[in-house]
């Protein structure tokens, strides 16, 4: 959603970087770029002006234009600044500070993703919280409303509301908050009615509905793909309900994420939760920093952390580290990589989240190795193979990898790919046992490519081109890279140092 604003944003600041010292027109020449970018992306006028007047004032110090690294001052002060913007300091956290059970209206308008986020928080309650929540829905207007939250509390296993014909909205919420106290319940969701626009008659509904409940929570369901649309819908719904915050969706489309830079500036209401897919799971905090440090292309190394904990099998991940640290790497271990790597979102959406790897996924973009489609074929590879195959892939003949890429609707090629990709891995894991992070890549300076899943490019890209392409890796070798240090601090017990010899960041000093 982000993805231009940060290309232009990442052109701008690589501009400053470059730059031993810095005068006043180079930063006045900055944020005016920084301001088409920023209107380019849909935000509001009055918060562009806002935005960079806030930058300009602290920008122009005599500490910044003095600094040592000017660039990177600028850089930190924009981030705070779209920190500021996005929601700052502000608890996105939901308030549960009342007598169970406590009351959750979800309002807004029709199509925009309220039944299915009442059903997404609903879940994420009762999984990571532990709440016990009961869904209501008071639609009496859309067909099948109340059906599909049923269906949707079915495959959730999230209890719903039972329906009964001919009640009104307020009659049903009611009904939802004695049962949800009957039953003991934490948490009642009520997924009230939407409309094509806002009407009287809507407003005057959930009033009602408020009055009657008292909820704890009013979020605002909005779709991030109406743009500006999306705000002026929240300023008008907060002149009429006391809204506690916004749910936007879509949020993973193409549009050009003013309407989330805007939101709070304009309504005042925090974006507590962001929709990033069609699947039930797909939901996520509004996190400010980290969203920013997106933006900039600072990666997001908390969320990458926080979805591995969560997709990741302990048990699983235990028992390979110990297979690796003896050099043991079949392809089931292969494919139990690639099954993780697809869970997390793919190979495209890890590296997204990763500090300064946004110009070495849009290399490997080019080169068309973040094709997860790739990962899904390599999968279908390994399941076509035998279970002695999967043990000791060398006993792959001519005859065997014929009847795999049958099995497989690949080719020969493929499998060997693989099987290379395999090989070089398993190496890989070898030198990791014996020599840690250095040994590791020392073993990837020498290879030609870049690991199969991870991938093997097709048409053979080089690793050593990509980083190059990327902006980064010139004349670096891994003598270059302090991984002593990058094991403390992965092991917790130092600070990260300031780079890994990779675009956007530092070498070893």
């Amino acid at each position: 959603m982000f993805e231009s604003l940060s290309d232009r944003l990442g052109s701008v600041f690589e501009k400053l970087r470059g730059k031993g010292a810095l005068e006043e027109k180079d930063v006045n020449e900055a944020l005016r770029e920084v301001r088409v970018a920023l209107l380019e992306a849909d935000v509001a006028l009055p918060v562009a002006k806002d935005f960079i007047s806030k930058v300009r004032e602290r920008a122009v110090g005599a500490e910044v234009l003095r600094s040592v690294t000017p660039g990177q001052q600028v850089v930190k002060i924009v981030h705070d600044a779209l920190v500021d913007m996005l929601g700052g300091d502000a608890d996105a956290a939901l308030s549960f500070a009342t007598t169970p059970p406590a009351a959750i209206m979800m309002v807004g308008l029709q199509g925009s993703g309220k039944t299915t986020s009442t059903a997404k928080i609903a879940l994420r309650l009762q999984k990571r919280d532990k709440k016990r929540v009961l869904m209501a829905s008071l639609d009496t207007r859309r067909p099948a409303a109340q059906e599909q939250l049923q269906i949707l509390g079915e495959q959730t296993d999230v209890k719903t509301l039972p329906i009964i014909a001919g009640q009104s909205p307020r009659d049903i919420a009611n009904r939802a908050m004695e049962a949800g106290r009957l039953g003991g319940y934490d948490v009642v969701m009520l997924d009230t009615a939407g409309r094509l626009s806002i009407d009287e008659q809507l407003m005057t509904e959930i009033a009602d509905i408020a009055g009657a409940v008292n909820p704890i929570e009013t979020l605002l369901v909005v779709d991030a793909l109406t743009g500006q649309d999306a705000v002026q819908t929240a300023e008008k719904f907060k002149a009429r309900v006391p809204v506690t915050g916004v749910v936007m969706t879509r949020i993973d489309g193409d549009a050009r994420g003013g309407a989330a830079l805007s939101m709070r500036a304009v309504t005042g209401a925090p974006i507590k939760f962001v929709g990033i897919g069609e699947k039930i799971d797909a939901l996520d905090t509004f996190e400010p920093d980290r969203m920013a440090g997106r933006i900039l292309g600072m990666g997001d190394i908390v969320s990458l952390v926080e979805k591995a904990s969560e997709e990741m099998d302990v048990a699983k991940a235990k028992k390979a580290a110990k297979k690796m640290a003896k050099g043991e790497f079949d392809m089931d271990d292969l494919a139990d990589q690639f099954r993780q790597m697809r869970k997390m979102g793919g190979m495209g959406a890890i590296l997204g989240m990763m500090p300064g790897m946004g110009k070495m996924k849009k290399a490997m973009d080019k080169a068309g190795g973040l094709d997860d489609k790739e990962i899904v074929h390599q999968e279908a590879i390994i399941s076509s193979m035998t279970k002695k195959e999967r043990k000791s892939p060398k006993v792959l003949n001519a005859s065997r990898k014929k009847r795999i890429a049958k099995g497989s609707g690949t080719s020969v090629q493929e499998i060997n790919k693989l099987i290379k990709a395999h090989r070089q891995m398993a190496d890989m894991m070898k030198k990791m046992g014996k020599g840690g992070m250095k040994g590791m890549a020392q073993q990837l300076a020498g290879m030609g490519g870049m690991p199969g899943g991870m991938g093997a490019m097709p048409g053979g890209g080089d690793a050593a081109a990509l980083l190059k392409d990327a902006g980064g890796g010139a004349g670096q070798t891994p003598d270059d890279v302090d991984f002593d240090a990058i094991e403390k601090a992965l092991s917790g017990q130092a600070p990260m140092p300031p780079g890994l010899g990779l675009p956007g960041l530092g070498r070893k000093k």
